[in-house]
């Protein structure tokens, strides 16, 4: 008899913690604004982003399963969500994103196109959220936002949310550490616990949202700034590996 691999049984560990909790949650009492700020931000969220490096095995199968599975959970959020349908929907929208991000890292052949991108990603949200769409969404048409964002549970319903862009470079940058061998772990923990920051000085400073991917790419180069050094910096001749020659025939 065949035994269940053990990534399986920790991925399915996790992904039935983290349904009960989304079940029970909106039943529970109501606790204060800064428990639930807490619980979300380092307790709840954590525990539903650990299914993201736990996933990391599927990317075995190749490229294009994860694209299709990208369009494949993307439409059906959307069913679910016509059909009133809120956490298989929320769930679907997790997912969609999470191969999303893992499709897209595809496209990257070098290690220093991620560190580039760490970089511009958090100008593009940053003037996004203050100035441009992603403000015009929240400011005036809140609804839209929480149509397509992922939420994190607290009691009483009361949720946290991060766009899909916010989970697709979450995504994108633990693959990227699985790909190019640098500490998947240390980038888990770095770019969840950032995530969890963005919530407390949003709150903090009573401001609706922030840009969560500066914090983001913060985290992915904190956790990896010394091997990222080591791979991409520039390499004298004289430490570069010698290489043969042919001799060069004299007359």
């Amino acid at each position: 008899m065949v035994g269940i691999p053990p990534a399986v049984l920790r991925f399915g560990a996790v992904a039935a913690a983290v349904l009960a909790w989304f079940l029970a949650a909106p039943h529970l009492p109501g606790l204060s604004l800064w428990t639930d700020i807490v619980l979300v931000s380092f307790v709840v969220m954590p525990a539903t982003l650990l299914l993201v490096p736990l996933g990391l095995p599927v990317l075995r199968f190749g490229w294009k399963p994860v694209a299709a599975g990208a369009g494949v959970f993307a439409v059906a959020a959307l069913g679910f969500a016509e059909a009133g349908w809120g956490l298989p929907a929320n769930f679907a929208k997790l997912v969609a994103a999470v191969c999303a991000g893992w499709a897209f890292l595809t496209l990257f052949e070098e290690l220093w196109w991620v560190v580039l991108m760490a970089f511009v990603i958090p100008l593009v949200d940053a003037y996004s959220v203050w100035r441009g769409p992603t403000h015009a969404i929240t400011a005036h048409h809140f609804h839209v936002y929480l149509d397509v964002a992922i939420a994190f549970l607290v009691p009483a319903g009361r949720a946290a949310y991060l766009g899909p862009p916010d989970v697709l470079f979450y995504a994108l940058f633990l693959a990227a550490a699985a790909r190019w061998a640098l500490r998947v772990w240390g980038t888990w923990v770095a770019t969840t616990f950032m995530y969890g920051i963005t919530i407390v000085i949003a709150n903090a400073v009573d401001v609706g949202g922030l840009p969560a991917l500066p914090f983001l790419s913060f985290g992915f180069l904190v956790a990896n700034a010394d091997l990222l050094w080591t791979r991409l910096r520039p390499r004298s001749a004289s430490s570069a590996p010698a290489r043969w020659r042919r001799p060069t025939r004299r007359t």
